[in-house]
């Protein structure tokens, strides 16, 4: 399971159920949002560290127009996804920008999902890194979405499973060795979201990169599906795990799609240890990319 991988990401001081190697927390990149004329919008200039109540909307230092989404201390839009999102002032919210998967792609490939697992909630979360699905040409583009939910449907079984299922391993995810413990319980870092995110120490990775308390707050990996969504594009985006390069830098430097095995569960699947996994991985990869009509390209395996 990704707990064992997500562990070696980001610690080196413990070896117990996972590998560690310690990387520093990601930093979410802006969200990028139509700007809005003067003439058409007059909302408040944002101020750092001031209240605001969802449905606010202000002014950013971009000339660019956010709303709330959530009630928040005043945390800067460009960075804290979770508590806003880009407004335009035609009154909605700014396009994606078309995400390559279409939603009925999306059900094609997931008809048994939980329903937790939403494509709007899949949407909502590419903000938080602009680069994930909209880099290099249409194939490229493709090829990542199609090994992202590759590899998540591999780790939910299909988008089924929201937290991991062995609740004997819930305790262990604590490492009290952290200056900041475990705030939210012993038993509280399980497995979470389509990447199974777990143990204190991701969690505040996570939480940091994404502006958003989930040391704290944990739960909101399994009861928000946007932010479920988020925590996984940030691993894809940012994290090396056992591999060498981050999932995303793989694909768009057609590195091919076994590199992405390999920085997600290598040191538990590659190099031979489990082929059974890695070609249902394959499989999947390829059946997605049939959906969405690209190409594999090379290096499949791992």
């Amino acid at each position: 399971m990704l707990k064992q991988r997500v562990a070696a990401v980001l610690s080196a001081a413990s070896c117990v159920a996972a590998l560690s190697a310690a990387a520093p927390p990601a930093v979410a990149a802006p969200v990028s949002g139509t700007a809005a004329s003067a003439a058409s919008c007059n909302f408040t200039i944002w101020t750092a560290g001031k209240p605001y109540v969802t449905g606010n909307i202000v002014k950013y230092t971009n000339g660019q127009y956010y709303r709330a989404t959530h009630d928040n201390p005043g945390y800067d839009p460009v960075i804290s996804t979770w508590y806003w999102e880009p407004y335009n002032c035609d009154g909605g919210t700014n396009p994606s920008g078309g995400f390559v998967v279409s939603e009925a792609q999306f059900n094609q490939m997931f008809p048994n999902r939980n329903r937790f697992y939403t494509y709007n909630g899949l949407k909502a979360a590419l903000s938080a890194y602009p680069g994930f699905t909209k880099t290099g040409n249409d194939t490229i583009k493709k090829r990542e979405a199609a090994a992202f939910l590759a590899n998540v449907g591999h780790e939910t079984g299909g988008l089924v499973h929201i937290v991991e299922q062995d609740t004997n391993n819930y305790p262990h995810y604590c490492d009290w060795n952290r200056p900041y413990g475990c705030p939210a319980g012993q038993a509280a870092y399980y497995g979470r979201g389509p990447i199974q995110l777990s143990w204190n120490y991701n969690y505040k990775a996570a939480g940091d990169a994404l502006g958003i308390d989930l040391l704290h707050n944990p739960n909101l990996v399994q009861n928000d599906a946007a932010v479920a969504w988020k925590t996984g594009i940030w691993y894809w985006m940012t994290q090396r795990g056992p591999g060498s390069m981050t999932p995303h830098d793989a694909i768009v430097n057609d590195r091919g799609f076994g590199e992405t095995i390999r920085s997600i569960n290598g040191s538990m699947e590659c190099n031979g240890n489990n082929p059974g996994q890695v070609q249902s991985r394959i499989n999947s990869y390829k059946r997605f990319t049939q959906i969405l009509g690209t190409s594999t390209g090379g290096n499949l395996s791992c």
